[in-house]
């Protein structure tokens, strides 16, 4: 797509920035259809292991948690309180929250002054967007994030146009998105950060605004206290990530990762949206809006962060980028060369971020672009796997062995599935599972999975045995499919020994 990314300014524009673009229905239909079309596909191959995860921290409901705050294992347990083991009726809430934010890049577009087709490109771009439809498939911290950041960017523009009462609003969806993640607070930082590079400066003493940060911190409170009170463990997961111990995290994936993460389509259009906030003299007042992306940007990029933690800013960028390209779609030809991008878009989106195709043939690409997809699939499989080696005990063996999982998916996946299945407790020292417990003192039989190299287990265990493998029936390239299953007898220490300086881990 030729659009163009330079917005030259207008020496004759009036002042001040151009009034909102009239109300349209186009949004509304956008965002309808993508809450339709993902609750349809919601029930499609399986739980997520973060899913997994929450349901589990949500049967131990605190302020906060390694690394996550209270908001999402509250909503889980919730959702399966309504409908216990119900995938669709979990992943409503994120359907919902995928609608939301077509709607909100829509208003965006609007109130930087797009007329009716640049809030339907607006929409429709953000309709097929990785991050919404990814996002909008599962329950995550990461789809409560993005509702957040655009929430929060339609109340900052409200606020640049010239009403900072708007600041109570955008502290209240910074503090209440704070009890989500502590990433909200890095927005916050980039919308400062902004105000003082570009303007207006007069806001950075203004009351309301200082209402806002007042309110933001009290709202964050309970969880900042847990933090506290717990020495800041998201420190250490956030090291993790910045040294490559995670998915999406990497700069070199963070950079990759901007021109993915709305669409390779969508790239020239958010990039002429970042040009025109930067550079268009009647959206002057906006100019922060810009700056903060590239300070927050900037930040993820040399903390080593996740790619997709500054995605919401992009959307923010691609309805500023709505407007300058309804402008110069103006012509059939432009036309045509932006439906065809259209309809690109939609194709990969399609493939790549739904699970319209079979998980038992799904191509080995879909995997390596949609890491996520893979880990959806193959968890009761897994869980026969564990109950195969189990039900091989002996039954005196059988009767006191324990579950010790790698990560935090696996034993929520024995939650989930294990009681079918006469499975024993898991139990794992990744993230807020080691708060959860650790295995009896007795408990001297384990069986143990998501331990790719048994030199680790060696030093608790004096006999390490390969019991099996995990079979998911399936040929897909995840985490867990065809890894080892370890039969581990004898503990060389007490558990209590061994548990928070050994077995204990971040990522």
């Amino acid at each position: 797509m030729a659009v163009p990314v330079t917005a030259r300014p207008d020496a004759a524009a009036p002042a001040g920035p151009p009034p909102p673009g009239p109300r349209t229905k186009g949004p509304w239909l956008a965002a309808g259809a993508v809450t339709v079309v993902l609750l349809a596909l919601a029930h499609r191959y399986g739980y997520h292991r973060d899913e997994l995860y929450f349901l589990l921290c949500g049967r131990h409901l605190d302020w906060g948690y390694v690394d996550q705050g209270p908001l999402v294992p509250a909503l889980a347990r919730a959702m399966d309180t309504l409908a216990p083991g119900n995938l669709v009726v979990l992943r409503t809430p994120s359907a919902l929250i995928a609608g939301a934010a077509v709607l909100l890049v829509a208003a965006l577009a609007r109130q930087f002054g797009a007329g009716r087709g640049g809030q339907l490109l607006a929409a429709g771009t953000a309709a097929v967007a990785g991050v919404v439809l990814a996002a909008g498939h599962l329950l995550s911290t990461t789809t409560v994030d993005l509702l957040v950041w655009l929430a929060a960017a339609y109340c900052a523009v409200r606020v640049l146009r010239g009403d900072p009462r708007w600041a109570l609003g955008l502290g209240a969806v910074l503090g209440v998105g704070m009890l989500n993640k502590l990433l909200p607070a890095l927005l916050g930082v980039g919308l400062l950060a902004g105000v003082a590079i570009a303007g207006p400066r007069r806001l950075l003493r203004d009351r309301w605004v200082l209402a806002g940060v007042a309110l933001a911190a009290l709202l964050a409170a309970p969880n900042l206290a847990w933090q506290a009170a717990h020495d800041f463990p998201q420190l250490a997961v956030a090291s993790s990530i910045a040294d490559g111990d995670s998915s999406y995290s990497g700069r070199l994936d963070t950079v990759v990762l901007q021109l993915l993460i709305i669409s390779p389509m969508a790239v020239p259009i958010w990039v002429a949206g970042l040009v025109a906030l930067l550079r268009h003299r009647r959206w002057r007042a906006y100019r922060a809006l810009g700056w903060a992306w590239l300070v927050v940007f900037g930040i993820v990029l040399v903390a080593g962060g996740k790619g997709y933690y500054d995605a919401p800013l992009l959307l923010v960028l691609t309805a500023a980028g709505a407007v300058v390209t309804a402008d110069w779609a103006r012509t059939v030809p432009r036309r045509v060369l932006l439906a065809a991008a259209a309809v690109v878009a939609v194709t990969g989106s399609t493939v790549l971020l739904l699970p319209t195709l079979p998980a038992d043939r799904l191509p080995g690409f879909v995997v390596e672009v949609n890491y996520d997809a893979g880990e959806t699939i193959g968890w009761p499989a897994f869980a026969d796997s564990l109950a195969a080696v189990h039900r091989g005990l002996p039954p005196e063996q059988r009767q006191r062995a324990v579950i010790l999982t790698g990560n935090y998916g696996e034993a929520g996946a024995v939650a989930r599935y294990g009681p079918a299945r006469d499975l024993p407790r898991a139990y794992s020292g990744h993230n807020s599972m080691a708060e959860f417990g650790r295995p009896p003192a007795d408990a001297d039989v384990v069986i143990a999975v998501g331990w790719d190299r048994p030199d680790q287990l060696r030093g608790w265990f004096r006999q390490v045995t390969l019991a099996g493998r995990v079979d998911q029936r399936v040929d897909v390239d995840n985490d867990e499919n065809g890894g080892p299953i370890w039969l581990c007898q004898g503990l060389r220490r007490p558990w209590d020994q061994i548990w928070d300086q050994e077995v204990r881990h971040a990522g």
